[in-house]
């Protein structure tokens, strides 16, 4: 089996982080924390939890600066660790770490796996009417717009081949919330790379607070055009 790293985000999560590091201890891939000096002891607890789990790792950044900039700088530490294969995934339970194991496997067939909502036998489950209507708006404007076969653009439950975040210049993404899944996932369509989904169900957390926001929102509302003009005028 390739070398695989989970890379998993964390700011003030140290009710989940615990459960969810080792819910994942059997599933066949290290896991890189990475937090962004949570005010509520997750580096700490995390730094913890990795002296006696050996799977487990730790990356401390100075200052939260959004997911986008977060899994980054996990990719490049993943990478630079030799891993052949990198996940990202929220701490939090809505992605469900048995399903760690069927991105992998997926990987074996594909370049890009993303755990997806919005095909034949996936879901979510706790959400509102309102969220259900935002979150689904949201891949329909995306995949619309830039003219993609995926239906969840926006899931952030993905796999990656080494060579793909090789070839996409890392360097030049800069999105920060949302927008970082939709980008790196198109960008890997546009470099030819293949994606597949596999059907998923996403759970809202039931513990912390939800890091969505109007600026996350607003920031994936111009990307995606942005994006598409980049692409038809060559600068992507």
């Amino acid at each position: 089996m390739p070398a695989a790293v989970v890379c998993l985000p964390t700011y003030n999560e140290r009710e989940n982080l615990e459960a969810m590091l080792r819910a994942l201890g059997d599933k066949g891939a290290r896991v890189l924390v990475i937090d962004d000096s949570s005010p509520d002891g997750t580096g700490e607890l995390a730094d913890c939890l990795a002296e006696e789990l050996d799977y487990v790792s730790v990356l401390h950044r100075p200052s939260k600066e959004g997911l986008g900039p977060a899994y980054l700088a996990g990719f490049r530490r993943a990478l630079g660790d030799g891993a052949e294969l990198v996940l990202e995934m929220d701490c939090d339970f809505s992605h469900d770490p048995n399903d760690v194991p069927r991105l992998i496997a997926a990987a074996g067939d594909a370049d890009v796996v993303l755990g997806s909502r919005y095909v034949a036998g996936g879901g979510v489950k706790n959400w509102g009417l309102l969220r259900r209507f935002i979150s689904a708006g949201g891949s329909w404007y995306a995949r619309v717009l830039l003219q993609a076969h995926v239906r969840d653009l926006t899931g952030g439950f993905k796999c990656y081949r080494r060579a793909v975040l090789e070839s996409i210049d890392l360097d030049a993404i800069h999105s920060k919330g949302y927008a970082f899944q939709i980008e790196t996932t198109y960008r890997a369509l546009r470099a030819g790379f293949r994606v597949v989904e596999v059907p998923i169900t996403f759970a809202d957390r039931e513990a912390g607070g939800s890091k969505m926001s109007r600026a996350i929102v607003a920031e994936a509302i111009w990307k995606v055009p942005a994006l598409r003009l980049a692409a038809i005028t060559g600068r992507l």
